[in-house]
């Protein structure tokens, strides 16, 4: 699903040669660096850095690898990436099965005032609370926020900043695809994306990973309005590769007083039933 070989052309693609002391005129063609000049800058042959961005090289020395990132201007998670990338091929790494426990469940239940759901590295929702399913409108089991971005057509009105929202996960699931190479579930859903969306299938040709953790989310719900959100990713310390993630409003904002209104509304529409 992801490769070495392609992670280095894309990163290779975006260095300023400027930035690393190569000067540069209108006559130069090649989008960032050459194989050349990136083999150079980071003490390697260049036939050894050819062999790595096409694929006939295997198991590079952490020394090399720690050269590639530093000449690349790889961030933490980026670097991360590439080391596992090129240790794909040395060792198989387990897919996760992801279930939820009980207790985990009854947490859920305790977040009251907040949207609450826990997921895995497919971005499959496998559990949430009773206000994440209103915020949503459907069902939390099931559910899989990759597929509802991408595929739905409500989503770019319902993700306030649906463009940034589709860079991370695109981000995310480049990260998933480097972690489980060989999830054929998560091959399918990249498959399923790639096949039915035209801008997942141009994020992903960019190779750009990023990890998930906390930040403003804002939606558009069709009941109640705009809701600004902060988002808040913990990941499990069991090595479940689940993530408890809960959608907070600021005290007295707007947005709290929109998911008041909106369990609310669910909890007339009961009283009538």
């Amino acid at each position: 699903m992801d490769d070495l070989a392609g992670f280095l052309r894309t990163r290779r693609a975006r260095v300023d040669p400027a930035l690393v002391g190569i000067p540069t005129d209108t006559r130069r063609r090649v989008e960032g660096l050459r194989r050349e000049e990136i083999a150079h800058l980071s003490g390697v042959s260049v036939d050894y850095y050819v062999r790595l961005e096409q694929g006939r090289a295997t198991q590079p020395s952490e020394q090399v690898l720690d050269a590639l990132a530093r000449v690349l201007g790889l961030d933490e998670t980026e670097r991360g990436h590439l080391y596992r990338l090129a240790r794909q091929r040395r060792r198989r790494t387990r897919t996760p099965v992801g279930r939820v426990r009980p207790e985990l469940l009854r947490v859920l239940t305790l977040v009251a005032d907040a949207p609450a759901l826990i997921m895995d590295h497919r971005l499959d929702v496998l559990a949430g609370n009773h206000l994440a399913g209103l915020l949503y409108g459907q069902p939390m089991p099931g559910f899989n926020t990759a597929r509802h971005l991408f595929l739905e057509e409500a989503a770019d009105g319902f993700y306030a900043d649906w463009a940034n929202c589709t860079l991370d996960v695109v981000g995310h699931l480049r990260l998933a695809a480097g972690k489980y190479p060989d999830d054929p579930q998560l091959a399918s859903l990249i498959g399923e994306l790639a096949m039915g969306s035209e801008r997942f299938r141009r994020l992903w040709a960019r190779a750009d990973v990023r990890a998930r953790g906390h930040g403003r989310k804002a939606f558009r719900h069709p009941l109640v309005g705009l809701l600004e959100l902060h988002q808040e990713n913990f990941a499990l310390p069991d090595g479940s590769g689940l993530e408890l993630l809960v959608l907070s409003a600021a005290a007295g904002s707007p947005a709290e007083d929109g998911l008041r209104l909106l369990a609310s509304l669910d909890a007339a529409a009961d009283a009538d039933r």
